[in-house]
């Protein structure tokens, strides 16, 4: 019996790259728009407790692509269009987008808000969604654009609100996954951009994003804003770029000019800030920090989870009864450097 010819065969399953033509990541560079924080074909989340400048701050970026300009010291390596889905806010969104334009000078920018309830949960909604990024390709760069001039960044805010239009429940994985399955649907179409997601923080805003954690799973990039009058970027999760301090930045509020009645017209922006200064490990610790600290270094360099730190406080009687008072001992060490997790579990840094 003759054997099938395999080189003339018709493909007929998924797309597929042989090994020997994988390129070096030296020949292969990522495609960075701003670099280290935003590349194409990557998905970024933002998440911050109310307050934390968090839209503010995705608007700064908006504006940053779009001009082409570095932003917190990071290089602008490609100029490209921004679509922000406004979920919520949307005036307010478009109030900041002014206020930080006409702060820097420019006036024309390819940036579109889509003040609509976008719903990405279910397949069918994928199309809607592509014909808006054609609609504003269009009027960015012609009827005849292509690939090179497409929107680079998509904005969703907030993550929430794109789970619930469709009916979904952020503490559901399946609901998370079915969103996520549809962004890659919309990059494989579109040339990848990179899509920014808002969201917010659960309770203990150290704990990381509100509801399933398949958001950390799902995400490129995992980007936890923290501080009070001076809030800091860090990156608490990525796929190839170290976990830290991105940088600070505080409020800075923009006025318009007066209303009707004489009252100013304002909208809170950002601006860079240094970085504040972390408390001093020479501070004297208290009993039960010395004793929370002493476990987590008795448990060598495989460390302990969260749960598992706890636990064993819990069994000495520290914090039997306030979930806060385990809470207030992580926060004093961590703020003194002497403590940091990775990959889901907590350890004494090595510079204690």
């Amino acid at each position: 019996m003759r054997t099938p010819d395999i080189a003339q065969a018709r493909p007929k399953g998924f797309g597929f790259e042989l090994f020997g033509n994988i390129r070096s990541p030296t020949e292969a560079t990522k495609s960075h728009i701003i670099k280290g924080i935003f590349a194409r074909d990557e998905t970024s989340a933002w998440v911050g407790p109310p307050g934390s400048l968090k839209s503010a701050l995705l608007a700064d970026a908006a504006v940053a692509i779009a001009s082409g300009s570095d932003w917190f010291g990071h290089r602008n390596k490609h100029q490209t269009g921004v679509i922000y889905f406004a979920l919520e806010r949307a005036d307010l969104v478009r109030r900041r987008l002014l206020a930080i334009a006409k702060s820097k000078g420019l006036d024309r920018l390819p940036i579109a808000v889509v003040p609509a309830v976008v719903d990405l949960v279910r397949p069918e909604s994928v199309r809607k969604v592509l014909d808006t990024i054609a609609d504003v390709e269009a009027e960015f760069y012609g009827p005849d654009y292509d690939q090179a001039t497409s929107v680079g960044v998509l904005i969703f805010d907030t993550w929430a609100k794109l789970i619930a239009a469709g009916g979904g429940d952020e503490n559901q994985a399946k609901d998370q996954g079915a969103i996520f399955a549809n962004l890659q649907r919309i990059k494989n179409v579109t040339g990848g951009p990179h899509v920014a997601l808002i969201g917010h923080t659960g309770k203990e805003a150290d704990r990381g994003p509100r509801g399933s954690n398949a958001l950390v799973g799902d995400v490129d990039m995992l980007v936890t804003i923290s501080g009070d009058e001076i809030k800091t970027a860090s990156i608490t999760k990525a796929n190839d770029a170290p976990e830290g301090p991105l940088f600070s930045f505080k409020s800075k509020v923009h006025e318009f000019g007066l209303d009707e009645d004489g009252d100013p017209i304002t909208v809170n922006v950002v601006e860079t800030a240094d970085a504040p200064a972390p408390m001093s490990r020479s501070t004297k610790l208290s009993a039960n920090q010395q004793t929370f600290f002493r476990i987590l270094h008795d448990a060598g360099a495989a460390g302990l989870t969260l749960e598992e730190w706890n636990s064993e406080a819990k069994a000495l009687g520290i914090g039997a009864n306030r979930k806060a008072t385990l809470h207030d001992l992580r926060k004093a060490l961590e703020d003194r450097s002497m403590v940091r997790e990775s990959a889901g579990r907590w350890r004494v840094d090595h510079a204690s």
